[in-house]
């Protein structure tokens, strides 16, 4: 898949149980914490690598005293830096104060009970260390000192923005990561003044108001309030500076967050293999946060799960399964195998079911367990064969007989070798595609010339970009016989709008091969026509739009669709027969189940944002992109 498709964000977050000296004592350090925060944010580096960032609070600070820490840092190295700032914090510590954990706790920055990581892919094009998560607002009162993070994407900002200037506030940025960090401050600020008038009324004085205020404020009340009109995939994190802390999944499942508890530690992260292997533990000791649900934890360490928006729907996305999520997740693996195998039928097919003169190989790395599958079925087909031919011959067989039908296999090589990244200080459009087409390089000998089929399997094809500039013409200089390309995802035809970046129709080069099959066959009409429908359902209020952009796919079969992504996508010079295989609708759903999110593929989107989107999408593709053509 083209690495140019990147998913919003990863995140991480840690509450520590027990006392610092605690964990000096049983694990050799008062830095348990900070670790575990940094192993969970490097195992989830797949997930960001623009940016990265944490926040720390220290519980019972005394006034005059910091109890609220952030670091950030752009770039792909952004963790290392930030936690080479920590390092540097602690550098001119006598080692005898450095692991008195009572001394660390009063004195040295970072040395908290609560932590809070981010992993940062812009989905919007804005880069920047004021765009990088965590973000802060500050106050004179610890209750109202806030951090958050997020996974997230929200398809309905300037709908929030037109509520909160009604209400007289005034956003300096027009972005949802701001929008949605003032919103929730504001709902912070009224919980912490609604606490505050509830300590007058009990006639309490002072200090005893900031204890009444810390330790009856609900964070459940700041989020009922604040996410009840956000429409698209979220994980939102958060902690205040007197020691509350919360994630909150969005109420349709998009967007993924488990987490575990005991009674050292809460944990929460993007993905379960990064929690079972930073904590060793088993994957059924580690839960999924449910739609609509936050994890709670108070400020006395009290922990609970409240729903906050009752669910709407299940469409936990599948695309992380598929591809972002990592592989090392026991369900995920068992997954993408399933994905490969159920291809069998499709790409012996593809091959004229002559697997004998066929080589399989996988585009490396995120495809390579799918391949492990689409392995084992032509293992499984081919020893079915071997039982046939055996059954078949009528007497006991000979050695040679039993060895000539035994000796039949998959034939398996490493291709396809990733071997530099592309630069993009490099821009000169020659040169840069000079330089794409060498991105990848091949096994030579791997297979015989003009003789073996080719088949090479990859997790999913997007644009199509990879393909042009550098697969398909390093793979045609082994000269196959032919060339079966396969995707272990179907057709991907809608843009996503709720945390990864695919935001245009004309990106996909499915869309683009149909937009061409129909001006091909003189059938523009239906572009005309689609684009029209498209006007009328943006017309309508959001909820009762329907996805107009559907209607474009109806004309074509999917092979048909295919021959023409191929055509359009076979480099010059390039002669040799080419195949796409992708993954069916019912394939996906019958490999992935539990996550029923498709409309990538589908175009079915969960929330009436998404639908809005898609239909903007296409109207701005033929006003801005058909039409000038």
């Amino acid at each position: 898949m083209e690495k140019a498709i990147h998913e919003d964000c990863g995140v991480a977050m840690i509450r520590l149980l027990k006392p610092l000296e605690y964990y000096q004592q049983k694990y050799g350090t008062w830095m348990y914490g900070l670790n575990k925060l940094y192993l969970l944010m490097e195992k989830q580096h797949n997930r960001g690598q623009e940016g990265a960032g944490f926040t720390c609070v220290k519980l019972n600070t005394e006034p005059g005293k910091e109890y609220m820490f952030r670091e950030r840092a752009e770039g792909s190295n952004a963790i290392q830096e930030i936690f080479g700032i920590v390092s540097e914090a602690f550098k001119d510590v006598a080692p005898e104060k450095l692991s008195d954990a009572n001394y660390a706790q009063r004195v040295l920055p970072y040395a908290g009970e609560l932590y809070m990581g981010h992993l940062r892919y812009s989905t919007t094009g804005k880069s920047g260390l004021q765009y990088v998560h965590p973000f802060l607002r500050r106050n004179n009162w610890r209750a109202k000192n806030l951090s958050f993070c997020g996974n997230f994407n929200m398809t309905n900002v300037e709908e929030i923005f037109d509520k909160l200037t009604q209400q007289g506030q005034c956003p300096r940025i027009y972005s949802d990561t701001y929008i949605l960090l003032e919103l929730m401050g504001h709902r912070l600020d009224r919980e912490v003044e609604r606490n505050f008038v509830a300590a007058k009324a009990m006639e309490l004085e002072n200090l005893e108001i900031t204890k009444y205020i810390e330790d009856n404020v609900k964070m459940s009340n700041v989020l009922k309030t604040t996410m009840k009109d956000f429409d698209g995939g979220y994980v939102i994190c958060g902690m205040t500076g007197s020691g509350e802390s919360f994630a909150m999944r969005d109420p349709w499942g998009i967007r993924p967050a488990y987490y575990y508890k005991d009674d050292e530690i809460v944990v929460l992260a993007s993905e379960r293999p990064v929690i079972q292997t930073t904590f060793e533990l088993e994957a059924s000791d580690i839960k999924e946060l449910m739609p609509g649900t936050a994890l709670m934890v108070k400020r006395n360490g009290d922990c609970s799960i409240e729903e906050i928006i009752p669910q709407k729907g299940d469409s936990a996305c599948s695309f992380e399964r598929i591809y972002f999520s990592r592989g090392s997740d026991t369900d995920i693996y068992r997954e993408r195998k399933l994905l490969g195998e159920q291809l069998t039928p499709q790409v012996l097919k593809s091959v004229d079911y002559d697997y004998q003169h066929s080589v399989f190989s996988y585009i490396p790395n995120t495809a390579e367990v799918a391949y492990y599958g689409l392995l084992k079925g032509f293992k499984n087909y081919i020893n079915e064969q071997k039982i046939k031919k055996i059954e078949s011959l009528g007497h006991t067989p000979t050695h040679e007989e039993l060895a000539d039908i035994l000796n039949d296999y998959v034939r398996s090589e490493k291709i396809a070798w990733k071997d530099i990244k592309l630069r993009t200080f490099i821009t000169e459009g020659n040169s840069r595609n000079d330089l794409a087409s060498h991105v990848y390089d091949i096994t030579y000998g791997s297979l015989e010339p003009y003789v073996d089929n080719l088949v090479i399997i990859d997790d999913s094809i997007v644009r199509g970009t990879t393909l042009k500039e550098s697969i398909l013409r390093i793979m045609d200089r082994l000269h196959p016989k032919k060339m079966v390309v396969v995707s272990s995802a179907p057709q991907i035809r809608y843009p996503d709008y709720y945390g990864i970046d695919m935001p245009r129709l004309e990106e996909f080069c499915v869309f683009r091969a149909t937009i061409e099959l129909l001006k091909e066959r003189k059938m523009t009409d239906v572009i005309t026509q689609t684009y029209e429908a498209c006007k009328d359902e943006l017309k309508k209020p959001k909820d009762e739009m329907i996805n107009a952009v559907r209607n474009i796919y109806k004309p074509f079969t999917p092979e048909e669709i295919n021959e023409k992504i191929v055509e359009m996508l076979r480099p010059e010079g390039v002669t040799t027969p080419i195949e796409l295989v992708f993954q069916s609708i019912d394939g996906l759903h019958k490999a992935i189940p539990n996550h029923k999110g498709d409309w990538y593929f589908t175009g079915k989107y969960p929330t009436p944002g998404g639908t809005k989107h898609c239909n903007e999408a296409f109207v701005n593709f033929v006003e801005k992109v058909f039409q000038k053509n």
